[in-house]
């Protein structure tokens, strides 16, 4: 089967078979976090499973650093391949790398440094403190390769070479689970053993594509001798800050959740939460990986002035993020008991109280594609400011109006309907951007 160019007129098969391995990439990532939690749940107890449900909103926002340099940046080149340029591209990726290297040894440091005044801000309970503080600085040593992961996510299907990735992750979240199984199940490490997979894990994901791309290769991107510029570095950032922005908003976000759960739910809550969100890690992934296989497309035919193309992936996306809603939220409500048995099926308590809270949180999946692929979509197009009002609205403003507003109106049930309200309005909002800027990029 001849392999799949960005220049190609993609049809829904084209389409769906050049953003499948991203699709499976994101699953793949989501599911190894699972299991995670699933081992630590289940052989280490509620507790050191609600510690690292706390500070794992901190350790995202490091690692989402990645997320913003290599979607902003896998743009940027994209966009400069399609304007023909090729030993400018080559130039800005190698550049882009070396900068995300030097960011994530001076982001483990701070890490490390601010580690144990962050837990205490994050309102860990005594019982809680102690596993969130080890657990936080055994990942943080790994955060140079969590970020050259995320980066090369979006640099390989930039490069033509989307199955290549999706092997270098499943390679990764197999080293992951394999380790977590011997840490934690066979040598009962605990949390320590669930940290140290995890963070070898990221060091497989992040060497291999290094590995690659240091050598001859027959993708379109290559390492050159280079020095630094800043210009592509500061564009990549900025194009990329919504990703970065949604990883803080939601990390912020999350805090805010737990410590609304704690008032409302106490440990039980923020342990309910944390199922939540690992389900969640795993459905949106489906969306988050479309959104990343199909955005170096975009970028490619916008350099290119293809506005043919544009209208025919636009279109196509809007049926795929439409159809992705329903069917998430379906099989939310479908699998509510098996899930919530999978992770904490030992306290009776507690898995009341997860399945409920899932049959609600399940309506959000609804509106979550076309409000993630919004965001994405922008990014692609080079327009970071309209792709950042989008997060900061979707992960932030939204999250946090109604997290605080809906437990008032509705009683603690409310902050449950916390994601379908905050999906709902970013829906909204996002259909009012892809109209008012149809026009401008020609994509409708």
């Amino acid at each position: 089967m001849p392999a799949i160019k960005l220049s190609d007129h993609f049809t829904f098969k084209k389409l769906f078979r050049f953003v499948l391995p991203s699709i499976i990439m994101m699953i793949v990532t989501s599911v190894y976090g699972v299991i995670d939690g699933l081992f630590v749940s289940n052989f280490a107890g509620k507790t050191p499973f609600a510690a690292i449900n706390l500070i794992m909103p901190f350790l995202m926002i490091l690692g989402g650093m990645g997320f913003m340099i290599g979607t902003g940046g896998a743009a940027l080149v994209s966009k400069t391949v399609g304007e023909g340029d090729r030993e400018k591209a080559n130039r800005y990726f190698t550049e882009i790398i070396i900068f995300t290297v030097i960011l994530g040894i001076v982001l483990t440091i701070v890490g490390f440094a601010v580690m144990r005044p962050v837990v205490k801000l994050l309102g860990a309970n005594e019982d809680m403190f102690d596993y969130s503080v080890l657990y936080g600085c055994i990942v943080v040593v790994f955060t140079t390769f969590f970020m050259l992961q995320n980066i090369f996510q979006s640099f390989l299907v930039a490069a033509e070479k989307p199955n290549l990735g999706l092997t270098v992750t499943i390679i990764a979240g197999c080293t992951n689970a394999a380790l977590d199984a011997l840490f934690i199940a066979v040598f009962r490490w605990g949390i320590i053993g669930a940290a140290v997979a995890t963070g070898i894990g990221q060091m497989t994901g992040g060497i291999i594509p290094l590995i690659y791309f240091a050598r001859k290769n027959s993708s379109l991107l290559k390492f050159v001798k280079t020095g630094m510029e800043i210009k592509p570095i500061l564009r990549s950032c900025i194009n990329g800050s919504s990703e970065l922005l949604t990883n803080v908003a939601s990390s912020i976000a999350s805090v805010l959740y737990n410590l609304q759960l704690m008032k409302f739910y106490g440990e039980n809550g923020v342990a309910a939460y944390g199922v939540l969100m690992y389900v969640q890690l795993v459905f949106l992934a489906i969306e988050i990986g479309y959104t990343i296989g199909v955005a170096p497309i975009v970028g490619y035919n916008y350099g290119a002035e293809n506005h043919v193309e544009m209208k025919n992936i636009f279109k196509k996306s809007m049926i795929a993020m439409s159809l992705s809603g329903l069917i998430l939220s379906g099989l939310a409500q479908a699998f509510a008991i098996p899930i919530a048995n999978l992770f904490v099926g030992y306290d009776t308590e507690l898995f009341g109280l997860t399945v409920s809270a899932f049959r609600i949180f399940s309506f959000s999946f609804i509106f979550s594609g076309i409000a993630i692929y919004s965001s994405g979509f922008f990014t692609a197009l080079n327009n970071g400011l309209v792709s950042a009002v989008l997060s900061f609205l979707r992960a932030l403003v939204f999250q946090i109006t109604f997290v605080f507003l809906l437990p008032i109106i509705f009683d603690k049930t409310g902050i449950w309907w916390a994601a379908f309200a905050t999906e709902t309005s970013a829906f909204i909002v996002a259909v009012v951007f892809f109209f008012a800027y149809r026009k401008k990029y020609q994509y409708a």
